[in-house]
């Protein structure tokens, strides 16, 4: 079943490409540089590109953007986290949590059970917005 659909979808072209960037709101500088400090100092990443009240960052197969437009207000969307992808899950939770951020699922092993199964490894922390991240690592080696 997985295959045939999978040679369905293949055959279609495919409008979406993949997922371009997220976007976060800061609502004070005091925040952005925050933010800024977070991703770039603690995790590592790179800014590509930067505007008046704002800046991107390049995560290595996707981007996020960070703006403020001066005073908003935070609302919650509908999205719960996002993943980035590592190979060291818990070399990054430990960066995450010596930068003073809360980890609040410590890395661990899970098989998500799919079809095929899926070994992953995993962990979670509040980033400088209350942004949920995951730390997110496959298992290909796994038996």
């Amino acid at each position: 079943m997985i295959k045939e659909s999978n040679r369905l979808i293949k055959e279609r072209k495919r409008m979406i490409k993949g997922l371009h960037h997220i976007s976060m709101k800061c609502n004070t500088e005091e925040e952005i540089s925050k933010v800024k400090d977070f991703y770039i100092n603690v995790l590592g990443l790179t800014i590509i590109r930067e505007w008046s009240d704002g800046f991107m960052i390049d995560t290595g197969n996707g981007f996020i953007e960070v703006f403020t437009n001066a005073n908003g207000e935070h609302r919650l969307g509908s999205i719960r986290h996002f993943a980035l992808l590592t190979d060291d899950v818990d070399s990054i939770a430990a960066r995450v949590k010596e930068a003073g951020y809360e980890v609040f699922l410590e890395p661990k092993d899970k098989v998500i059970d799919s079809n095929p199964a899926y070994p992953i490894r995993m962990a979670f922390c509040f980033g400088p917005l209350g942004e949920q991240i995951e730390f997110f690592c496959e298992r290909r080696n796994y038996v």
